[in-house]
């Protein structure tokens, strides 16, 4: 593959990395490409073992990237035993890799609340039916879940579960990848140091 769409340079590259990240991420939403908020979220479990799974942006701000899932699942199991995680975002059509790391904090409630309220009621019941994670016997026993519970929430609004709700990575170091010819590609690395971002090339 020749790696020849774009450059990354010190020039033209802001200081503020969310800058940088908004714009590429608005570039991939121009361009169609399938899926441009998901991400890759690694944590770490007992014994240092990591574990990678996609999941959805579906916020940005001072806090952070912004993502939703069940407390109890692997991922927010490892998050309550280690709070530091990483997340990767690949764009390939456009040849650029963001990826970024830092602590992991719990959004608050009423945050997660109201985003679960704008879901589509099946995503409202698929939360409630699925203990994310956990070994079930087959396919059958979900979907008779899930019909219960629409059962049971029928001409009524469905809560958001109390298991359920949104987390914030806050970085504390930014790196975007952009594909160049033979192999020299350009990476710029953010750094915080307190309320400011230092910024440094990466050899490829």
């Amino acid at each position: 593959m020749s790696y020849e769409l774009d450059v990354l340079d010190e020039s033209s590259a802001p200081c503020d990395p969310f800058i940088l990240f908004h714009d590429w991420l608005h570039d991939a939403l121009a361009h169609q490409l399938p899926e441009p908020n998901a991400m890759t979220l690694a944590t770490v479990g007992q014994g240092g073992v990591p574990t990678a799974r996609i999941v959805l942006l579906k916020g940005l701000d001072e806090r952070g990237f912004h993502f939703y899932t069940n407390y109890q699942s692997r991922k927010g199991q490892e998050l309550e035993q280690n709070n530091r995680a990483a997340i990767c975002f690949l764009w390939t059509a456009r040849q650029r890799q963001v990826t970024a790391r830092g602590l992991v904090w719990k959004l608050p409630h009423g945050e997660a609340q109201s985003y679960f309220a704008a879901r589509p009621r099946n995503h409202q019941i698929g939360a409630h039916a699925s203990v994310q994670s956990q070994i079930i016997p087959d396919r059958a026993h979900l979907e008779a879940r899930a019909a219960e519970l629409e059962a049971q929430f029928e001409g009524k609004d469905i809560p958001c579960p109390e298991h359920w709700g949104g987390y914030a990575l806050v970085p504390d170091e930014i790196e975007f990848w952009q594909g160049r010819a033979s192999r020299l590609h350009d990476r710029l690395r953010y750094l915080r140091e307190g309320n400011h971002w230092t910024r440094v090339r990466v050899s490829p």
